[in-house]
């Protein structure tokens, strides 16, 4: 029998008491779901000068979201929080596919770039970086010392 599905998972899976070997292979993450490895999609640019990096982050506000440069490693973090509420103005709940929790995902940059090297800008559901190119301190040439004698 068909049945309809949303985002590649059944419909009535929570309607219906199925038996629990269906649940074996459910590694449900607390976010967006078991698809929750798919998030956070990034596109990384080089120009002569800078990096541009373009992360989704969809159905996330700018207060929800941060960037952390430690170490040479850019972090951005994301969390969201949900209510819980059963009756809400829109009815009872018989189904949620939305969850609060957290994810994040770090780039390593470099340990030469400052906070004042990366611009950030947060539009509709897209979180776009500017990391500028900065050169690493040169390491001294190796020179050979002629030895007298």
């Amino acid at each position: 029998m068909l049945m309809p599905t949303i985002f590649g998972e059944n419909l009535f899976d929570d309607w219906f008491d199925f038996p629990a070997w269906r649940d074996v292979d459910r590694t449900e993450k607390k976010l967006y779901g078991r698809h929750a490895d798919r998030l956070m999609k990034t596109d990384v640019h080089e120009h002569e000068d800078r990096y541009e990096v373009d992360i989704d982050l969809p159905g996330f506000k700018k207060d929800e979201i941060s960037l952390e440069l430690k170490e040479g490693y850019l972090t951005v973090s994301a969390a969201k929080a949900l209510d819980k509420d059963e009756n809400n103005k829109k009815g009872r709940v018989i189904r949620q596919e939305r969850y609060s929790g957290a994810m994040q995902r770090s780039f390593y940059v470099g340990d030469h770039l400052t906070e004042e090297d990366i611009k950030a800008k947060f539009e509709h559901g897209v979180l776009s970086l500017t990391i500028a190119k900065k050169d690493a301190k040169k390491i001294p040439e190796k020179k050979t010392i002629a030895i007298e004698g």
